[in-house]
């Protein structure tokens, strides 16, 4: 109960984070996704099981709190921990600089999951001005931000392995 404890409270001081703080360094409305790369970093170190599981918890968060599509992140989460914690059988998962590294391409995963639901739904896309002002500048703040958050879930993971 207590290792249940720690990820949720990393969980909550995260989107708390993400929320608060990180909206004001923002550049057209768009910061980093710190539950993107949690994501990412589980799916890494603990399997597509636990990836998956961890992107359902994470997205459900964020679909009660936005107001947005229900169900939309929650899926884009998930589908982020079941690709990368698939990736992450045939790595070596105390590597470091993977989760850079795959920052750019889970954001990428993240937002084409979004832009493929939304275009379902009938909204209009315009591709230039979303990967010139959107993409961009989130991709730099995560690539910033991809080390930090894996120390953090690294360090977390190794205690949480001691205590079994």
């Amino acid at each position: 109960m207590k290792v249940f404890g720690l990820w949720a409270i990393l969980i909550v001081l995260s989107y708390a984070l993400q929320t608060s703080l990180l909206t004001f360094i923002s550049f057209d409305g768009f910061s980093a996704n710190l539950m993107l790369l949690l994501t990412v970093s589980v799916a890494y170190l603990r399997g597509y099981k636990v990836g998956v599981f961890f992107g359902f918890i994470v997205g459900i968060l964020q679909d009660l709190t936005t107001g947005s599509y229900f169900g939309l992140a929650t899926f884009s989460y998930m589908t982020v921990g079941l690709v990368f914690g698939r990736f992450s059988v045939n790595l070596f998962r105390e590597q470091s600089l993977l989760p850079v590294i795959s920052a750019l391409p889970a954001l990428a995963l993240h937002f084409a999951v979004m832009i493929i639901f939304l275009l379902m739904l009938g909204r209009q896309i315009d591709f230039v001005r979303f990967v010139k002002f959107d993409f961009w500048p989130t991709a730099i703040m995560q690539v910033v931000l991809a080390y930090p958050v894996y120390r953090i879930v690294h360090s977390l993971n190794e205690y949480t392995k001691q205590q079994r």
